[in-house]
């Protein structure tokens, strides 16, 4: 593609100088990330003391006058790099932290350079992010008339959900929040399973629906809920929170059961899917979340399982309308389209965020996507056979990509895994279940490999025998 040349505006010599300094900056950051990332796959995957020391270089005064720029990129790169948690080896397992894949990291890398703010219109910057948008809900096999936007993360996913399902309710009431406001109007019920993440929580917090407002549901010994005992006497004023991968073992809540007669009642279906949602994504995997596709309402994440830089959470609305009506705003000197990402969000000003997922998902395809989930699953299966044959106990059985592990008493499961974060191999992180304390090992980084699987399995064991 040709464009057509422009008169170059003559520029004075400091201005070529300052073009110059940035296009040598920008060089300069590029040759260390890759520095970094030769270096990383032969550091321990936490930080070691003497990093994390080094990092007083920058607990310091804001200084009276600066400093060149070159000298404090290097002064970023020599104490910063060090003290990171490496996440792109495949030997990090925590918080169900995918790596950056290369074309998503590759893409980021150029979005920062042409720095589009999307909120209010950016061409290439808004024409990426409607086709990524497209993708998402194809991938998913969501309904194909669904919106999807890209914020923060899952937990403003979930707010700009929760607050498009609040409005909608309260219009087909022909109650106009816009207009009217929450006060007076008559109290949502909210229903969540009794293993709601906290990240729901706190968007309903958020969205003006207090704890004493929030019936819980039981769920089964893998945190599903119990579809028999889901409430049948919902009505059109009634909110349901479903979740499609339980933050500790990947369990998803039984949709097909529970969704159809909360809708036929009236009501509106959220799904907080930050992680699980993206097994509809896998022939082999999709029957865990089927029926999820009937929800009004979805939130996700691309930077877990699609391992594109932070942030990139999406939300997905059923009807458009429903999103346009929460979201909406405009100013005499905007001039939004109804499609921009403005209007379908949060946040007016707001980065490119869709660029990496398009690198990633033009670059891995439907099959290649599909692909990435089902390896993680099964690398999950090899850890959780591993340590089973070890002699450590498996608590719940393994749904997708989280393995729940104990090592025998609380006390000696915690040392266990302080003991593995000291070692340097593999990171995993604690958590409790139904009481018991376990390490929660989340496999989400396509870099990882059987290998690193075992080798991390020999770690995790070796380090519990030193206990």
């Amino acid at each position: 593609m040709t464009t057509t040349p422009l008169t170059r505006v003559q520029t004075n010599p400091a201005s070529r100088a300052r073009r110059r300094e940035r296009i040598g900056l920008i060089t300069e950051a590029s040759r260390r990330a890759g520095t970094y990332a030769a270096g990383a796959g032969d550091r321990a995957i936490f930080p070691q003391a003497d990093a994390l020391a080094g990092l007083d270089a920058f607990r310091q005064p804001l200084p009276q006058d600066g400093r060149p720029a070159r000298e404090v990129l290097a002064e970023l790169d020599t104490f910063g790099s060090p003290a990171t948690t490496v996440v792109n080896e495949g030997r990090y397992f925590g918080y169900v932290t995918g790596g950056t894949d290369p074309a998503a990291q590759a893409a980021a890398i150029l979005a920062g350079a042409w720095d589009q703010n999307v909120g209010s219109g950016s061409t290439a910057g808004e024409a990426i992010d409607a086709v990524a948008c497209q993708w998402i809900v194809d991938a998913l096999g969501l309904p194909s008339q669904s919106v999807a936007a890209f914020n923060g993360g899952a937990t403003v996913a979930n707010l700009t959900g929760i607050i498009a399902a609040r409005d909608a309710l309260y219009a087909r009431a022909g109650w106009s929040v816009a207009e009217q406001g929450l006060v007076g109007a008559r109290p949502l019920r909210v229903i969540v399973g009794e293993e709601v993440h906290t990240s729901a929580l706190k968007a309903l917090r958020l969205a003006g629906f207090g704890a004493a407002q929030v019936e819980r549901v039981p769920t089964d010994a893998t945190g599903a809920i119990r579809a028999d005992a889901f409430p049948q006497d919902t009505d059109d004023h009634t909110l349901v929170l479903l979740q499609a991968g339980n933050v500790n073992t990947g369990a998803s809540d039984p949709f097909a059961d529970i969704i159809p007669g909360v809708r036929e009642r009236g009501g509106w279906v959220h799904i907080d899917g930050a992680f699980g949602l993206w097994a509809a994504a896998s022939p082999q995997l999709a029957h865990q979340v089927a029926g999820v596709e009937h929800a009004d309402s979805w939130a996700t994440d691309a930077h877990k399982w699609l391992s594109v830089p932070y942030d990139s959470g999406i939300v997905i609305v059923r009807d458009g309308n429903d999103l346009a009506r929460a979201m909406s705003a405009d100013a005499a000197y905007l001039h939004p389209t109804a499609e921009a990402p403005m209007n379908k969000g949060i946040q007016m000003s707001q980065r490119a965020r869709a660029i990496e997922t398009w690198a990633m998902l033009a670059t891995h395809g439907r099959t290649g996507l599909a692909d990435l989930i089902e390896r993680s699953c099964a690398h999950a299966r090899r850890f959780a056979a591993g340590l089973e044959e070890a002699g450590a106990e498996i608590l719940a059985p393994v749904a997708l990509n989280q393995v729940l592990v104990a090592f025998g008493d609380a006390e000696r499961t915690a040392a266990t895994i302080a003991a593995i974060q000291a070692e340097g191999t593999c990171w995993a992180g604690s958590t409790v279940w139904h009481g018991r304390p376990a390490m929660r090992i989340s496999v989400s980084d396509a870099a990882t490999t059987a290998d690193d699987v075992d080798a991390s399995v020999e770690a995790i064991v070796r380090s519990w025998a030193s206990i």
